[in-house]
């Protein structure tokens, strides 16, 4: 009978909803995503007084970093998965509360937000900011994650493992949580490179810290992925999807960029 229950699979019907007062609704993904954001701006608020730079300039790099991060994922998942819909729909691209992000978007975005915040800042290099916010985005990962998790969304392949859930809200099939792999993935990677900094802080190579995360993240998204339901109809049939795809290049990316920072690291 125990062993039964182990091999049973998880039963997950929990409301997105923490409060619903009609008009006004609580989301636990909003709830979640806000809290990366706050943990985020403590991480990285601890690394610029740390280091020396202002308030001032904090504040503006908050505001490129939400930009970045939300334009960024909104177009990477309107042209990436869908684009023959958005670009027939364009005002449908500014309806983000109806869903749709994409976290290699979301990486564009920041990237390009953080090279103009650069060039604004001359105190502050590019591989400076990257090094750093890649500390805070993988911290992010785990929120959002969590967040797919109770939004029963991005849910995985048919599996018997024992730890294997059904999402109630979707169907009556038991399936691989792959939301939580990948929340468990990015909270590790986050543990990693904060212990690099740690380590290194100010004297940290350039790029050190952002090759890292550029294998780390897109590695386990890549793997992760095959476990993964696909996301539009268009990758069904495909050998690797379109996550897998974009990945392959940040992968390489990374890789390019970590030998070029060994051995460079100051003392």
């Amino acid at each position: 009978m125990i062993i039964e229950h182990f091999f049973a699979s998880i039963d997950w019907a929990v409301s997105p909803d923490i409060l619903d007062f009609g008009i006004i609704k609580i989301r636990w993904y909003g709830l979640l995503f806000a809290l990366s954001f706050v943990l985020g701006y403590q991480i990285i608020n601890k690394i610029f007084k740390h280091e020396g730079h202002t308030q001032k300039q904090l504040d503006s790099l908050t505001v490129y970093m939400i930009l970045g991060t939300v334009i960024g994922a909104r177009l990477g998942h309107c042209f990436f998965y869908e684009p023959s819909y958005y670009l027939s729909n364009p005002i449908e691209i500014l309806k983000v509360w109806n869903g749709g992000l994409a976290s290699h978007g979301a990486a564009i975005g920041i990237l390009t937000s953080l090279y103009i915040f650069a060039q604004k800042n001359k105190d502050i290099s590019y591989p400076w900011i990257v090094d750093r916010i890649v500390i805070v985005v993988a911290s992010a990962g785990f929120f959002i994650r969590l967040g797919n998790f109770f939004n029963s969304e991005i849910i995985g392949l048919p599996s018997d493992l024992p730890w294997a859930v059904v999402f109630h809200r979707i169907d009556e099939i038991a399936r691989h949580p792959s939301q939580m792999y990948e929340a468990i993935a990015y909270l590790g990677i986050f543990a990693v490179l904060w212990a690099h900094y740690s380590k290194w802080k100010e004297k940290t190579a350039d790029y050190a810290l952002f090759s890292r995360f550029l294998i780390m993240i897109f590695s386990a998204r890549f793997l992760i992925e095959f476990t993964k339901e696909n996301q539009t109809a268009f990758e069904n049939g495909m050998f690797l999807n379109m996550g897998q795809l974009l990945s392959i290049p940040l992968i390489i990316l990374g890789i390019v960029l970590l030998i070029k920072s060994s051995g460079k690291q100051k003392v």
